[in-house]
């Protein structure tokens, strides 16, 4: 079972394409901060599968709750296109997914400050400025990447920082030298 994730290069949504085995319905939803499925809008849904290279399925959107898919049951592959919030994509699975997230050029996951991968995760940095994330039978997953911007602002608060730590120290130290 692998699951398939494509940051778009303006960080404002992702494509997906997860495969699902001997199963009839799709849920789209993320992991909420209690870990309640949220529901995701998505769109561009696609189902695909051994019998059929665009197969029908049925929505189900009941109002307050993630909608969901229904079909013949199978082995399908759903594609779809969902937005990002915060620069941080997140899943969850009932069975073990070997995931692959892409992340353009625009954006990076190097910085511990400013980034978040979850354990396990292998990471390749392509000659384009690309990254790729790959978790390897996992149940869930988070990452969080950041950009060019949001790392300039990250060294010029902590540039600020230590000229305020030398401005509160120095009177300390002038004063401790005074007194010797």
């Amino acid at each position: 079972m692998s699951a398939d994730y494509v940051v778009f290069p303006n960080g404002t949504a992702y494509q997906a394409a997860i495969e699902i085995n001997d199963t009839a319905s799709y849920q789209f939803a993320s992991i909420g901060l209690m870990g309640e499925n949220v529901p995701v809008n998505v769109g561009n849904v696609n189902l695909s599968g051994e019998k059929c290279s665009v197969c029908t399925y049925a929505w189900n959107r009941p109002w307050g709750s993630p909608a969901s898919i229904t079909f013949e049951p199978g082995n399908y592959t759903v594609s779809y296109i969902a937005p990002l919030n915060n620069n941080d994509l997140q899943a969850s699975f009932e069975v073990p997914y070997n995931v692959n997230v892409t992340i353009p050029q625009e954006f990076d996951i190097r910085n511990p400050l400013l980034a978040g991968i979850s354990t396990g995760a292998n990471v390749t940095r392509h000659p384009d400025n690309s990254t790729t994330v790959q978790w390897n039978k996992i149940l869930s997953f988070d990452l969080r990447f950041y950009d060019q911007s949001h790392e300039e602002l990250l060294y010029f608060f902590l540039q600020v920082l230590v000229i305020i730590a030398i401005v509160m120290l120095l009177p300390f130290l002038i004063n401790r030298k005074g007194n010797e």
